[in-house]
C-alpha cells in the first residue's frame, strides 16, 4: 500500500470514529503538549523573565502555523471580528505571563489544579458580563469550587506561596477569554483563530519585552523557546479541534489528564510530590468544575429541545 493509501484510509478510519472519541482524543493530545511545554517553561523561568517567555511562545507559535496558513486559501484566515481578536491576543499574552511566572515558581500539579478553576471565573463572567442567570445549582457548586481554591491557595498560612495568585490571574483571564470566543461564528476557521491570536498576542507582548524584560536567550534556552512556541501551538491547536468536533460536556473530561501529567512531570522531571492539600483541593475543584460543565451542557440541550418543540408547534396548521 503506498503511502497517500495509508494516509486516506487512516483517514477514513478515524473519520467513522464517533464524534465525542475523537474530540477526546484531539483534548489528549492537547493534555500532553501543555504538560510537555511546561517542562521547557519551568527550565526558562530560572533564568529568564516569564512575560520574555510569553512573547517568545507567541511569536514562535505564529511563526509555526505560518507553513500551514500560506497553503491555504484567504477563506481560512479570513474573518470579519478583526476587534475582538485583537482584544484576545492583548489579554492572551497577559495570561501566558501570568500562568508562566506561577508555572517557574511553584509545583506544576499545584498550577494545574488551579489552572482547572477556570470555569467557576466563567460562571462569574458570565453573569456580570453578560447578565446570564445562574440557578443555585451551579452557584453551589461554584461556592464548593472556590473552597477547594482556598484548601490549595491556603492563603494567611505559612505554606501560602504568592505565585498562586498569578495562577489564579491566568485562571480569570482565560475564563474571560472564554466568554470572548462564544461571541466568534463558528464560520470561524481553528486555524484563523490561531493566526490572529498569534499575531495581536506577539504585538502585544513585544514592547514590553525589549523595553522591561529583555534578556539574551543562550543557545540552549533559544532551543527551549522554540520548543515553547511549537508545542503552545499543537496544544492550542488540538484544544480548539476538540472543542469543534465533539460536545463540550464529553469532551472536557479529557481535559482533567492535564493534572495527572502535570503531576507525573513534576515528580519525575522536578522531584515535586503534590501534598496533601494539593490532592484534596484540586480533587473539589474538578468535581465542581466537571458538574457545571455536565449542568451547562444538559441546559442548553433542554433548551434545543424546548426551542424545536415550539418552532414544531408553530409550523402545526391551524383549524
Amino acid at each position: 500500500m503506498s503511502a497517500g493509501a495509508l494516509a486516506e484510509d487512516l483517514h477514513h478510519r478515524w473519520r467513522r470514529l464517533p464524534a465525542n472519541l475523537r474530540g477526546g482524543l484531539w483534548m489528549v493530545l492537547s493534555a500532553l503538549g501543555f504538560a510537555v511545554m511546561a517542562i521547557f517553561i519551568k527550565f526558562l523561568g530560572t533564568r529568564l523573565d516569564s512575560f520574555q517567555v510569553a512573547f517568545f511562545r507567541c511569536l514562535f507559535g505564529w511563526l509555526a502555523i505560518m507553513p500551514f496558513v500560506l497553503r491555504q486559501p484567504w477563506q481560512a484566515i479570513r474573518t470579519t471580528h478583526l476587534p475582538l481578536h485583537a482584544v484576545r491576543g492583548v489579554l492572551g499574552s497577559i495570561a501566558m505571563f501570568c500562568g508562566y511566572y506561577a508555572i517557574a515558581h511553584m509545583p506544576l500539579a499545584d498550577f494545574m489544579g488551579l489552572s482547572f478553576s477556570r470555569p467557576l471565573f466563567t460562571v462569574l463572567c458570565a453573569v456580570l458580563l453578560l447578565r446570564e442567570v445562574v440557578g443555585w445549582r451551579r452557584w453551589s457548586a461554584t461556592a464548593v469550587g472556590f473552597l477547594g481554591v482556598l484548601i490549595m491557595a491556603r492563603p494567611g498560612s505559612h505554606g501560602f506561596n504568592p505565585a498562586a495568585l498569578f495562577a489564579l490571574g491566568e485562571a480569570c483571564t482565560v475564563a474571560f477569554l472564554s466568554i470572548l470566543v462564544k461571541r466568534l461564528p463558528a464560520r470561524e476557521m481553528p486555524l484563523g483563530i490561531l493566526f490572529w491570536y498569534g499575531m495581536f498576542s506577539s504585538a502585544a507582548a513585544f514592547l514590553p519585552t525589549v523595553f522591561f524584560f529583555w534578556t539574551w536567550p543562550t543557545p540552549v534556552e533559544w532551543l527551549w523557546l522554540l520548543a515553547v512556541g511549537v508545542l503552545g501551538a499543537f496544544a492550542h491547536f488540538c484544544y480548539i479541534r476538540a472543542f469543534r468536533t465533539g460536545e463540550a460536556s464529553a469532551v472536557v473530561a479529557f481535559d482533567y489528564l492535564r493534572l495527572p501529567f502535570a503531576g507525573f512531570v513534576g515528580w519525575v522531571v522536578f522531584a515535586e510530590l503534590p501534598t496533601i492539600w494539593t490532592l484534596v483541593g484540586a480533587a473539589i475543584i474538578v468535581a465542581s468544575t466537571f458538574y457545571i460543565m455536565r449542568r451547562e451542557a444538559r441546559v442548553a440541550r433542554e433548551n434545543r429541545i424546548a426551542a424545536d418543540v415550539v418552532e414544531a408547534t408553530a409550523a402545526e396548521p391551524t383549524s
